[in-house]
């Protein structure tokens, strides 16, 4: 199986019937009782082809949240102060450890089946994977979908799976969950990001040891020598053990660069926080050693931006807000906001921001076909936008 080819040529990856089967035997307590002929594949509509196992990557999960969240509001006051009170009820209950069925049986009748009926009617479990789930859409998920919702991780050099969620645990809400059966996971200290294995809060690279395992890259040794040390996998990205046991994943250890000062940036890290702010849909951060200060290209949610222009009598379309420099104002203001919230470093702050209304996509060749953001495509499309930026630090 070749990987997506995120930085450069794809790399075939050579996995064995053994790992397969090693995975399916470790990985089978979370599917929940759902019969494997159950599964199905995404289409358009999902109603017509009612599958019991939804698996999608975030972006799928993003617009389902976003279009939930606009037939809410354009649902009246009475049906969006209903919503409003069973979300809330359900969460509660859901919060101090009741399962998702029996949280708010009333709600999930009168209110929550609508969005079940939505999703085909038959869905009992979301698998999210490829890139992090935002935790304010895994949280109103797991609420309003009446399933359980999960987040995986693996790579394919892993054979998929390696971390899953735990179905009912609410404290498990922004996690890849513990990790499967028949695998051994550690992390080692990545010295020059500052992440320490042996810290009061375990952060480094995550290494994985099993059956599960590839075994090798087909023709290149060179490249299996680089990831496999005394048979450990290098996965290349950086994870913090929960209390729980549960496994967070932080930051990339290759993305990380320095700024004119000498600070380093591990900027998966800040994408991560600031991508909590609702009012974005994704971001992405660039930095380099020739200048002091971060700036950002932002795709803004577009009912939120909607929303605050009515709130401050400012007209115009959404590509037009996107050019409002009190709306670049107002976006970059939320980000600061959660960058103090999270008690960000001065130089980890963004300085300058670029609205853009058209979302990263993989037409343009920003993103990978598993949406993961091409840094040097970004880079190169968005240059002149960056000089910008900068220019209008100075």
């Amino acid at each position: 199986m070749y990987t997506s080819g995120t930085t450069g040529d794809p790399k075939g990856v050579l996995i064995s019937n053994k790992s397969i089967i090693t995975l399916i035997s470790g990985i089978d307590r979370f599917l929940l009782g759902v019969n494997e002929q159950d599964i199905k594949l995404l289409v358009e509509d999902i109603g017509e082809l009612k599958p019991t196992v939804f698996c999608a990557v975030p972006r799928v999960l993003d617009r389902i949240f976003t279009g939930l969240q606009t037939k809410i509001s354009t649902g009246g006051k009475l049906k969006q102060t209903l919503f409003n009170l069973s979300y809330k009820y359900k969460l509660h209950n859901m919060a101090r450890g009741s399962r998702h069925d029996e949280a708010a049986r009333i709600c999930d009748r009168l209110v929550f089946n609508k969005v079940k009926d939505g999703l085909g009617g038959n869905v009992r479990l979301i698998l999210s994977g490829a890139a992090p789930l935002a935790t304010h859409v895994e949280q109103f998920l797991r609420v309003v979908t009446c399933a359980h919702v999960l987040q995986g991780y693996g790579l394919t050099e892993t054979c998929a799976g390696t971390f899953v969620s735990l179905p009912n645990d609410l404290s498990m809400l922004g996690t890849v969950g513990p990790p499967v059966a028949n695998v051994d996971v550690r992390l080692e200290s990545v010295p020059e990001m500052n992440y320490d294995a042996l810290s009061e809060v375990p952060r480094g690279e995550i290494c994985i040891r099993g059956d599960t395992l590839f075994s090798g890259y087909h023709k290149r040794e060179d490249l299996t020598e680089e990831v496999m040390l005394d048979g450990w996998f290098h996965t290349g990205d950086i994870g913090e053990w929960q209390p729980d046991g549960s496994m967070k994943i932080i930051d990339r250890k290759k993305n990380i660069f320095k700024l004119s000062q000498g600070e380093y940036v591990a900027v998966e890290n800040l994408e991560n926080i600031y991508g909590l702010v609702p009012d974005i849909d994704s971001i992405w951060i660039y930095g380099n050693s020739f200048e002091s200060a971060l700036v950002a290209i932002v795709n803004p949610n577009m009912q939120a931006l909607e929303h605050w222009a009515q709130m401050n009598g400012i007209s115009g379309d959404f590509a037009s807000l996107c050019q409002n420099s009190m709306a670049k104002e107002y976006i970059l203001g939320e980000l600061t906001k959660i960058g103090k919230e999270k008690k960000l470093k001065g130089f980890e702050f963004i300085k300058a921001v670029h609205l853009d209304p058209v979302p990263f996509d993989m037409e343009r060749d920003l993103l990978t076909p598993t949406y993961k953001k091409k840094r040097p495509q970004l880079l190169k499309y968005y240059e002149s936008v960056i000089d910008d930026l900068y220019k209008s630090l100075k």
